[in-house]
């Protein structure tokens, strides 16, 4: 939808809701325009319904306000006395018309403060759980959301298994697109498994400002671009698959990949120091030292998790950090170590018109800044044609030699928004942006920073001790140098403040 859309819609409202409730406004003592005036008749409304002015921005925040408007509709006809269980399942399936029977059909009394303060009584359970319902989903929604991360493709820089807490203000957090979604779950309901949204109306993509925007080297979770419905179409921005890579690539630069080394504006890209970059590698045997299985073991010994047999006897394929391959490289029995580079993949590599490129062998790409402006070609093209029709939203048309942009002929593009370059450090297992091109800026989620659990897939829960990765707990994803574990300190804080509040408890106790 439109910002007029929008616009029209949000008016529709006010008028739906001054329709069903003039009546009632008049009843508890206000003027009927009031049930008019946008926004102001959202905070007269909370005065009637007796709860704080603050509840009137709930209404207006996307996710937060699918649990609020019904809270409301419950609580205004119970401020008219209309407080059975029928009453409430007819003011929650009725999506708040039954309002207007209420208003038009019966004679009711707003009711007083004392019984107001005797039914509140009933509701301090209810209200507390709603409470900490809506906190929670503003902070999932706005703040700092769990993550948990699903694939190799970051492996060992980040493991499978390890559950992350994901800061949305540190590149500043997004409103939700999708207005009419279940809170804290993404895009389907888990167990059944079915969509967890409906895909109008929606909201125009808007962020908050940040504190930064993503650098080069910093870990991101992002929406999958391409993500698609099982009908072809694409999902909303916000219930596309959240995927988390590298950044490695940012607007401005000229990137390029040459056996497997990402370079920027013609020099090698600076990793940092925490980054493990794996590819996979042939070991080549000395004939008549060692066996493949007695290779195998010496992987395993050597932190290794994913190897399996050459295309001759005397090889093991395994994947390896560079580091990694010259310490098995110097074990005695191990002739060499050879890095495998991609052959090239035909038109499998983004941007699906170069069939002599790999994901290890990629040419000069330039990665989209907002304000620049690049020339249009048919060579050119299919680097932007995503941009300018799905996520800048033209019309895209060619005829015969002619490009055209929203009916005119174009030869030029201005991009109206940033675009970044995700790979995963696991470089010869993961899905990224060699393969479906640019992440855009309303894409970005945000930034990893916490892993607060960690637990190991291929070992059982009857292992506990050995299942969690304790070593990992309360750690830092960005920063420099080994990963230090914050746990202990977690565990003499928790422990205190159990000390603080038995003696606050106690204390106060005394005192009644």
């Amino acid at each position: 939808m439109t910002l007029l859309q929008w616009f029209i819609f949000f008016l529709a409202v006010q008028v739906v809701h001054y329709l069903g409730t003039w009546k009632l406004y008049k009843k508890a003592g206000r003027k009927t325009w009031e049930a008019a005036v946008p926004v102001y008749n959202a905070v007269i409304l909370m005065k009637i319904i007796r709860k704080p002015v603050y509840w009137a921005a709930l209404l207006f925040i996307p996710i937060v306000n699918l649990i609020m408007f019904p809270v409301v509709w419950v609580l205004t006809l119970k401020s008219f006395g209309k407080k059975s269980s029928l009453d409430t399942i007819l003011g929650i399936v009725t999506l708040g018309f039954y309002i207007y029977y209420i208003n038009y059909a019966e004679d009711v009394k707003y009711i007083t403060k004392e019984e107001y303060d005797a039914e509140k009584k009933k509701e301090s359970t209810l209200g507390s759980l709603l409470f900490a319902i809506v906190v929670a989903t503003i902070v999932h929604t706005y703040v700092m959301q769990p993550f948990t991360i699903p694939t190799a493709s970051l492996e060992k820089t980040l493991l499978i298994g390890d559950f992350l807490f994901v800061s949305k203000f540190h590149y500043g957090a997004r409103t939700p697109m999708t207005t009419v979604a279940l809170p804290m779950v993404h895009d389907s309901v888990p167990v059944v498994n079915t969509k967890s949204y409906l895909s109008w109306p929606q909201l125009p993509s808007f962020r908050f400002p940040g504190f930064e925007k993503p650098e080069k080297n910093d870990i991101v979770v992002f929406n999958w671009p391409t993500d698609k419905r099982t009908d072809g179409t694409y999902k909303p921005i916000d219930k596309k698959t959240n995927y988390v890579k590298r950044c490695v690539g940012t607007p401005g630069d000229t990137l390029s990949i040459i056996n497997g080394t990402v370079y920027i504006d013609g020099k090698e890209l600076q990793l940092s120091d925490r980054a493990k970059i794996q590819y996979f590698h042939t070991i080549y045997i000395k004939p008549g030292t060692l066996s493949s299985q007695q290779v195998y073991q010496i992987l395993h010994q050597n932190g290794s998790t994913e190897f399996w047999p050459g295309k001759s006897e005397n090889t093991v394929m395994a994947n390896l950090t560079l580091e990694g391959a010259e310490k098995i490289k110097s074990i005695t029995g191990i002739d060499s170590i050879v890095k495998y580079i991609s052959p090239a993949e035909d038109t499998k590599v983004f941007p699906h018109t170069k069939p002599t490129w790999s994901g290890d062998n990629i040419g000069a790409v330039y990665i989209p800044e907002a304000g620049k402006t690049v020339s249009l070609t048919k060579e050119t093209l299919p680097f932007y044609e995503d941009i300018i029709k799905e996520y800048e939203g033209n019309k895209l048309q060619v005829i015969g030699n002619e490009i055209r942009i929203n009916g005119e002929i174009a030869t030029s593009y201005t991009f109206k928004q940033n675009y970044y370059w995700m790979m995963g450090d696991n470089r010869h297992n993961s899905l990224d942006s060699r393969y479906w091109g640019f992440v855009p800026q309303d894409h970005i989620v945000g930034k990893p920073v916490f892993i607060w659990m960690s637990l190991d897939q291929n070992v059982p829960w009857k292992n506990f001790s050995k299942k969690v990765r304790w070593d990992r707990m309360f750690t830092t994803v960005g920063g420099e140098g080994k990963p230090v574990s914050y746990f202990k300190y977690f565990l003499i804080l928790l422990a205190g403040w159990f000390v603080f509040d038995y003696f606050r408890k106690k204390k106060k106790k005394a005192t009644n």
